[in-house]
């Protein structure tokens, strides 16, 4: 079982598990019901995400000093806004699931693969001069004050945007997945959870528990 541990912080509401697929996913076929799932008007289980669930958000990554705004501001602000300008990117099935469930919760996701993370893993705010490229242009993210899962090489995921030492990449078949939410949105960061694991295992993915989250 994957261990995760958690740093004491007083608004992170931290969801995590991993999702496992026989084959690569980027050779798996995108389903119909996850083609559905990309607009912004799909029905789902959850209530669609109104100004409280992006302010209160906001609020737990503003805690440590991070200011999540114009390109800092988290990654489900940008689906939200990718969906209503056309849609959102296809990139492989393990994404394409944690980002149509951040669109309809509007929680941020990490999908990282597991197989690229050195253990031991934790959940912390990482320190003052901490940065990693996040795209393949080399592209650099400044990390000061915001919450990051860590493994033994340092800074890998957050909920603004993931390294791309941990991304998926075409061998990925294990990915462990984070939803970073909110004390105050805590039923919802679980039913959205909850909702992601069924969607996982919906298109033949096993699901294994995060020991030391949940």
């Amino acid at each position: 079982m994957v261990t995760l541990a958690v740093d004491e912080h007083p608004l992170l509401a931290l969801e995590a598990f991993v999702a496992h697929w026989t084959d690569p996913v980027p050779e798996l076929p995108s389903p119909t019901w996850l083609e559905t799932l990309r607009s912004p008007t799909a029905e789902t289980p959850l209530a669609p995400p109104d100004d409280t669930v992006q302010k209160e958000v906001r609020n737990m990554l503003r805690q440590a000093g991070y200011k999540p705004s114009g390109r800092g501001k988290p990654a489900s602000e940008y689906l939200r806004g990718a969906a209503a300008e056309g849609g959102l990117a296809v990139i492989n099935l393990a994404v394409d699931l944690g980002n149509v469930v951040s669109l309809h919760s509007g929680l941020p996701i990490s999908v990282v693969d597991l197989d690229r993370l050195v253990p031991p893993l934790r959940v912390r705010v990482a320190d003052e001069d901490a940065a990693y490229v996040f795209n393949s242009t080399g592209q650099e993210i400044r990390l000061r004050g915001l919450l990051c899962l860590h493994d033994a090489n340092g800074p890998c995921a957050n909920a603004v945007k993931d390294a791309m030492r941990t991304k998926t990449n075409e061998a990925t078949r294990r990915v462990l997945c984070l939803l970073w939410g909110a004390n105050p949105l805590a039923e919802r960061g679980r039913a959205a959870s909850h909702w992601h694991r069924e969607l996982c295992e919906r298109s033949g993915a096993s699901i294994e528990p995060v020991d030391g989250v949940g």
